[in-house]
């Protein structure tokens, strides 16, 4: 089911066409513009992930790290793990058990400085283009 849930994010990322400026990709998936920017004319906390996803699937990995640098390694994990979902399933290896214990406070607390330093870089070169 994770390889499945992985592989479909990443596909429908690749079906996108990323915006070149920075943000704004959802809005093809029938989604309106984000109320964040809306109201107060600045990024979201995760502005520029759909963008950042579908530039990684594409495989512009430098053009997703400059949309939103959280985006790309999100992006990069959600794909490293559908390879990873695909080696125990077809294995049998611990290896899933071995990630699952790994998502603890000690590292989700570094991601989430991830996420708002990613946050801080758009802010700084946001573009409302």
């Amino acid at each position: 089911m994770v390889a499945i849930g992985c592989l479909a994010v990443l596909t429908l990322a690749a079906y996108l066409q990323p915006s070149s400026a920075g943000h704004g990709t959802h809005t093809q998936l029938g989604m309106p513009p984000c109320g964040w920017v809306m109201a107060f004319n600045r990024p979201c906390p995760t502005c520029g992930m759909t963008t950042s996803f579908s530039y990684a699937a594409h495989m512009r990995l430098w053009s997703s790290f400059v949309a939103q640098p959280a985006g790309c390694l999100l992006a990069v994990l959600t794909a490293s793990g559908f390879w990873a979902a695909v080696h125990v399933a077809a294995t049998g290896s611990a290896l899933g058990g071995l990630l699952a214990r790994i998502l603890r406070p000690a590292v989700l607390w570094p991601a989430l400085v991830v996420l708002v330093a990613a946050w801080g870089y758009k802010i700084v070169t946001w573009n409302n283009g």
